[in-house]
Order: C-alpha cells, then structure tokens, then sequence
C-alpha cells in the first residue's frame, strides 16, 4: 500500500506529478493533516455500513480515509481536471466512486439512488467545504429530500460559529435558524489554518449536524413562510423586531395584536426570539392572514 495521501510531503507530490495547482475559483485548500482527517471521520462517526457522500475530495486525502471505514463512498468534485487524479491515486479502494458534479446542481435523492448498492442505508454528509459557498451547499442539502443520518463538514471558524450559536448572541442568524430548524448542531473540534496547502487566512472548525432529537415544535405552517419570515426578521441586525416585522409586512400593516397574542415583545432584537418562537410567529402571522 502506497503512502497515505493526507499529509504534506504525498500533498506536495501528488501536486507536482500531475501539474496541479489550487484554484481560487473553487476554494481550493488542500487538507494535509493525518490526525486532522482520522478526528474528521471519527466525528461523523462513519461505520462499514454507511454510504457516504464526500463534497469537494480534492486530492482524496479525506477520500482515502472515508473510504478504510464506510461501505460506499460516492465523491463529488466540480473541478474537472482532478478526476483522472482522483481515480489514479485512489484506484485501490473499490468502495469509492468519483463523479464530476456540481453539488448545487445535483438531484442528490437521485444519485443516492443510483450510485449506492443499498440506497436504504444510512446516507452521511462528509466534507471540506469551500468557504465561499458553505452556506448554499448546507441549505441546499437541508432542502433535499435525503434523510441525511449525519452531516460532517469543515467550514469557517467563523461559519462554524453561526451554525452552533445559541438565542441572544451576536453570531445567532438566519442560518442559525435555518440549520437548527431541522438539525442539532455541534462544533466537533477547530482545525488550524497550518493544516492546509494553499494556507488559508482563517482557522477553520468541523460541525457535526444530526436530526434533530425532537422535532421542532410547533411546526411550520409553510417552510418557505417560515424562511421568509426568518429572513426579514434578520434583515436589519440592528433595528428592533418591530421595525423589521414592518419592513417585511408594510408599514400599514397592523401585526402588533400578533405579538402581543404570543407574548413577544416588539421591541426586541431578532436575535433575542427562539428557533420555536420563529415557529410560532410565523403560524401566528399567517392565521392573522397577514403573510401569504
């Protein structure tokens, strides 16, 4: 058996031998950390009886090692020219298959259905996100109709920090809300900016996102009214509750008797109100008739 294929010096030649440099364009940075990619597979907790899907392999170090431990790998790379390096340096493992993909074009239901031998086992997320498109993959994904078992990606410090943020902080959002509607969130380990080639210019973090232990409740009258109330809410961090509930709704618009019903304060900041209270605002606003 060859080297493996995360650290820095196989990196390196694995770089050289094929001509390849990281592109800007597709977030490219290269994971070059053994220990860094044995704690990633752990975290997702992946098994022999798991398909996965990897998002972005790069050079296969993350591959190569989802691939020693799950019994399907299905790895997406939009960078055509890394396929055929891809196959080469990852042909010993049988388990894994490579495609050229687009993710944000993906009818995943359908490859999860056509790339697994199993489609019935439980489908996990692993992945080192690009940072400049984190947050439309996770929705994306979260918008599918995949019962994700587990979701385990590297992301942003600073993104990591969102997705897992608590009511009342000041990286508490719309896509705190978005992710935790549906899953349970929590920051695996950070990882150092050193552990990448090219080297970023931030440190980065792993989440682990799972469905949620309870469902949320109560449930949503509408996602899309959901999101979109979500949304203008967190338009303007910095104006109250009332002044962006007016922004979203108009301003003749009387939806005050709504936030008094719920017991909401409309002077508040969005960010002060629950994942539940969003809910519950939403249902609220659209008996009242006052959102479509």
């Amino acid at each position: 058996m060859t080297e493996a294929i995360g650290n820095l010096k196989r990196t390196r030649a694995i770089m050289k031998k094929y001509g390849l440099r990281a592109k800007k364009g597709y977030g490219q940075n290269f994971l070059t950390d053994a220990h860094v990619l044995q704690r990633i597979v752990d975290a997702a907790g992946i098994c022999n009886h798991d398909n996965v899907i990897e998002i972005g392999p790069g050079l296969g170090a993350l591959t190569e090692q989802l691939a020693k431990r799950a019994g399907q790998v299905l790895a997406l790379e939009i960078d055509e020219s890394l396929i055929p390096v891809l196959k080469d340096v990852l042909a010993e493992y049988h388990n894994v298959t490579i495609k050229e993909q687009d993710v944000m074009k993906a009818n995943l239901q359908q490859l999860v259905s056509d790339e697994f031998d199993d489609p019935s086992k439980p489908v996990k997320v692993v992945a080192n996100l690009p940072y400049y498109i984190t947050s439309p993959i996770l929705i994306n994904l979260l918008s599918s109709s995949v019962p994700w078992a587990a979701i385990c990606v590297m992301m942003q410090r600073e993104v990591a920090d969102r997705l897992t943020a608590v009511p009342g902080t000041k990286a508490y959002g719309t896509l705190t809300v978005a992710v935790q509607s549906q899953m349970d969130a929590q920051l695996a380990f950070g990882v150092s900016r050193h552990s990448f080639v090219p080297q970023p210019n931030v440190d980065s973090a792993i989440v682990l996102l799972k469905p949620r232990k309870e469902n949320l409740q109560p449930q949503p009258v509408s996602n899309k009214l959901f999101s979109r109330v979500v949304r203008g809410c967190f338009a303007h961090r910095r104006k109250s509750l009332r002044n962006n509930l007016r922004s979203l709704l108009g301003k003749k618009t009387d939806f005050l008797p709504v936030l008094t019903q719920l017991g909401i304060d409309p002077q508040i900041r969005p960010e002060q109100l629950t994942i539940a209270q969003f809910s519950e605002l939403t249902n609220a606003l659209a008996d009242a008739e006052l959102i479509k």
